[in-house]
């Protein structure tokens, strides 16, 4: 299943929670009736919205069954899930984060580099964030780097820069959304089942 938003706390008194979207469509996905699911301790239950509005740009829900900020609290933290076949189909050349996340990325020669744990950035500078065995690589979503995303076979072919492959930098990682740029500029797309888009695409 793919995450599409994560419960951060209760909302006031009568059961209602905000929570951070994890999705490139959080008006289309957030919506009274859809149904998501949640793990809570050994169980995956499924969970129904009974009402929606957005706050700064957060959905803020209520829950069938959930009427008071106790039994809202016991949702804190809580990923809300939907099966893969449910999310959005994309145009060719765009691909959601759990696309690449667990790709292998090799130069263009096969010389192997390491495993995307991650996708991070903001506008202007996203990244792959690189298992590399002995360390942790960023390597930029840019066009001119990364040259071939072959999501089926769970491959991405890149051409580094001089020195890039040398370059750590350890540290906690974010996860947010990104788009390639056709410049080859790494532009940000917000979003979480988020969608990496490849240049030459509107």
């Amino acid at each position: 299943m793919a995450v599409v938003g994560r419960i951060a706390r209760p909302h006031g008194i009568r059961g209602q929670m905000i929570v951070n979207p994890d999705t490139d469509f959080p008006q289309d996905r957030f919506v009274p009736d859809a149904t998501f699911f949640v793990r809570r301790g050994d169980a995956v239950e499924a969970v129904t919205i009974t009402s929606v509005r957005f706050q700064q740009q957060r959905p803020v829900i209520g829950l069938r069954g959930v009427g008071d900020m106790n039994a809202a609290l016991g949702y804190a933290g809580a990923e809300l899930r939907i099966p893969i076949d449910r999310l959005v189909t994309l145009p060719t050349g765009v691909f959601y984060q759990h696309d690449l996340v667990g790709c292998t990325v090799v130069t263009e020669d096969g010389t192997a580099v390491g495993t995307v744990r991650d996708v991070e950035g903001a506008a202007g500078a996203t990244r792959l964030v690189v298992d590399a065995g002995d360390g942790e690589l960023l390597i930029p979503f840019a066009a001119e780097i990364c040259v071939a995303i072959e999501t089926q076979a769970r491959r991405i072919a890149i051409v580094p820069p001089e020195g890039l492959l040398t370059l750590n930098a350890p540290g906690p990682r974010g996860s947010r959304a990104a788009r390639r740029g056709a410049s080859g500029t790494p532009r940000r797309k917000r979003g979480g089942s988020k969608a990496q888009r490849r240049p030459g695409t509107s």
